[in-house]
């Protein structure tokens, strides 16, 4: 365990690994006692996960939340940056292995008592002798692990599933070791039974979560275990712990590379499938960006590791999908509201039962059947269950297509998306512009005067500009005085001239109008879909150029996708309407929304807002990010900027747009997924409780439901799993 914590500050969460956890009732105590300690500003328990999200205010030890668990008889511990993390399928693993060899001890020694209870010599007092001491072990030493629990809670005046099933059995056992003594009708076989069938239901369930928890496990799995690197000339190899940053790696044809770097030396493609799903290998030369656990595939490479550990892209990955599996959607938060009242409120309804029997004139052994499969049945394990493990499984199968849900209210709010807007360029385009028209009476010298504004520019369509001169052989002149005006124009000294570069109300405004020969042509190139512009100097516009963007492959796929969704589209530009209402045309998008200013984008989105709409909105640049923290639902593309990626949601990691209705999709799916498990969850159990308080039904056959109803909603959460784009 951690001791000698320092204190951190609040700028991230902390992550606590919990041991101790056998339902939603114990995380959500652990919750509130966390969320009670002073300095905590927010505290959040994932019971499937066996994990505490808890972010503190600056000074404040960690080691005090410890002990606040410990008193109510949990434990926690802290996870370092550097500590490696727990591997859940192990720790399931073991917990499974436990739980079946508690199973059969339990059963070899029901299976008697039960055929004794059923089919033996009711009076005889050898059997009811035998019945006693097969029971004993099982209600006592394989049900050690409810007692205990239970015990250590009721020490701190709290309750959980783990006090259902303790009450229950020991009250059954208890009760035939009186009747015993009283001659009256034993119930051993009650216990023994419950215990056999709660302990097979844990390893079903242990089995499942494992199953559930595997994707973390899987994405660690993609990285290297060693990396080759150059130490004093000579090749070395390490294991990926001891890599460095700087270090200079060696990566061979169809070797993983070890850690993200920039190629320094060689050139060839790298299958980068398994972080943007994208199946073309990418070519990769001098001064490439490459990415651990990718693979190189043709050629030798001499990588400069710039990130290892925590920082690279597939932690991060891992990360994010931690990240949503940790949180709690809103329906979650009000199951767990539901699971903290539930039962204590099970319990009254047990007493109730019981007096309520003995009251009417039954007996004791009748009223104590019911009052005991009141108990069990009502078990809250499967509301714990529900929503922890479809997001666990949702958000892993969305990993494993290049969609990463940063949190689980995602899932709830995708659900109620209907509209969905694009921005234009690097999203339902290449986002790589291309000079295709020059229009002028001297077409070098024009573009050379242009291309050299335009170069001192870092918008795509300056450096596709002053690409285009490059590619002509034009040697660029040197610029002063440049200034650019976002969204409208450029302007800088040329050889002694202001030259301007931009709009046509951007050149009327400083004076130089726009012949109407030339606009003519304007108006004929922006109705093929290019962005035109025009650029003069000394009071005359001297020539046009247009560039174009080629549409992605699969962009009229997705917006088609989309429709047939129910969900509208829009897309919004900066390019004048015409170019852009003939490139909405050719894709089928239902609303065009054109010459936006890069600081208006937040404020269309919350125009379409206030007609009613919800609105996800997909983009990849810079001035992007008002858009996608305004819209409901932030949809960043990971091929774009850090900033995009940072302000989005959901984070795709290619460009391809089919992500687009994939992601809602899923989201809409495991959301689906979610309330069928509460259904069963809990509606199933409820129903239940009067059955069982009417003496309808058996403890044993409770037991058994109870089982069923947990295993049963981990199962439903792994259909996910097969979830197809």
């Amino acid at each position: 365990m951690t001791t000698g914590t320092p204190t951190r500050p609040t700028e991230a969460p902390l992550t606590f690994e919990v041991d101790g956890m056998t339902c939603a009732a114990c995380a959500a105590r652990i919750e509130r006692v966390l969320g009670k300690q002073e300095g905590v500003d927010a505290a959040v328990v994932d019971f499937a996960g066996a994990q505490a999200r808890v972010r503190l205010e600056e000074g404040v030890d960690p080691q005090i939340l410890r002990a606040a668990v410990q008193k109510i008889g949990y434990d926690i511990r802290l996870r370092q940056p550097e500590d490696e993390r727990r591997n859940l399928v192990d720790h399931y693993s073991d917990e499974e292995k436990v739980q079946w060899r508690r199973f059969w001890t339990a059963a070899v020694l029901a299976l008697p008592v039960t055929l004794l209870a059923m089919f033996g010599p009711m009076h005889a007092e050898w059997s009811l002798i035998t019945q006693w001491v097969l029971t004993t072990p099982v209600v006592l030493w394989v049900g050690r692990q409810f007692h205990q629990v239970a015990l250590k809670q009721l020490r701190s005046f709290g309750a959980s599933m783990d006090t259902l099933i303790s009450l229950g059995t020991l009250t059954a056992y208890g009760y035939s070791v009186w009747a015993f003594f009283a001659g009256e009708h034993l119930y051993f076989e009650t216990g023994a039974v419950i215990i056999a069938l709660i302990t097979l239901g844990k390893a079903f369930e242990a089995r499942a979560k494992g199953r559930a928890s595997s994707a973390i496990t899987k994405l660690l799995e993609l990285g290297a275990k060693q990396a080759t690197v150059l130490r004093q000339g000579t090749e070395v190899t390490i294991p990926i712990e001891a890599l460095l940053p700087g270090d200079i790696m060696v990566v061979r044809p169809g070797e993983k590379i070890p850690t993200d770097g920039l190629v320094t030396e060689g050139h060839s493609a790298v299958d980068e499938s398994m972080l943007t799903g994208e199946s073309i290998p990418i070519e990769k030369t001098e001064g490439s960006n490459v990415f651990g656990a990718t693979v190189n595939q043709n050629g030798r490479l001499l990588i400069k590791a710039t990130q290892v550990g925590a920082g690279t892209a597939l932690n991060q990955i891992v990360a994010l999908v931690e990240e949503a599996q940790a949180t709690k959607a809103p329906v979650q938060k009000l199951a767990d509201r539901v699971s903290a009242v539930f039962v204590p409120t099970v319990i009254v309804i047990a007493l109730l039962t019981l007096t309520a029997w003995l009251i009417s004139g039954a007996s004791i052994a009748d009223a104590t059947a019911a009052a005991v499969a009141v108990l069990i049945i009502a078990c809250p394990c499967a509301l714990g269950l529900a929503t922890p493990t479809a997001i666990m499984v949702g958000s892993a199968r969305g990993a494993d297509l290049g969609i990463l849900f940063k949190g689980a209210e995602v899932f709830e709010r995708s659900r109620v998306v209907d509209a969905v807007m694009f921005d234009k360029t690097g999203t339902l385009t290449e986002g790589m512009m291309r000079l295709t028209d020059v229009e002028a009476t001297d077409p070098d010298a024009f573009l050379l005067a242009a291309a050299s504004v335009e170069a001192a520019s870092e918008h795509p369509i300056g450096r596709a500009v002053a690409l285009a001169a490059e590619e002509r052989d034009l040697e660029l002149r040197p610029v002063t005085d440049f200034k650019s005006e976002s969204g409208m124009g450029v302007r800088g000294v040329v050889d002694g001239v202001m030259v301007l570069v931009g709009k046509p109300a951007y050149l009327a405004a400083a004076g130089i109008t726009t012949e109407p020969s030339m606009s003519e042509l304007i108006i004929d190139l922006e109705s093929q879909g290019k962005t035109v512009f025009v650029g003069g100097w000394d009071g005359s516009a001297r020539g046009v150029l247009a560039v174009a963007d080629s549409v992605r492959a699969t962009s009229a796929e997705a917006i088609k996708a989309l429709a047939e969704m129910g969900v509208e589209t829009a897309m919004i530009t900066g390019d004048n309407r015409r170019t852009a209402e003939a490139i909405a045309a050719q894709l089928g998008i239902d609303t065009v929304v054109a010459e936006v200013l890069p600081g208006e984008k937040g404020e269309r989105v919350a125009a379409l807002q206030a007609e009613g709409k919800t609105v996800a909105f997909v983009g990849d640049g810079i001035n992007d990010a008002p858009a996608l923290t305004r819209a409901d639902l932030g949809m960043a593309v990971g091929t774009g900027t850090d900033i995009a990626i940072e302000a989005g949601e959901i984070i795709l990691m290619n460009g391809n747009p089919l992500l687009v209705p994939s992601a809602i999709r899923l989201a809409r799916r495991t959301f689906s997924t979610i309330r069928q498990n509460l259904f069963w969850a809990f509606f199933y159990n409820v129903a239940a409780i009067p059955l069982a308080a009417l003496g309808l039904l058996n403890p044993m056959l409770a037991a058994g439901a109870m089982a069923f109803s947990s295993v049963s909603v981990v199962t439903n959460s792994l259909r996910l799993r097969r979830w197809k784009l």
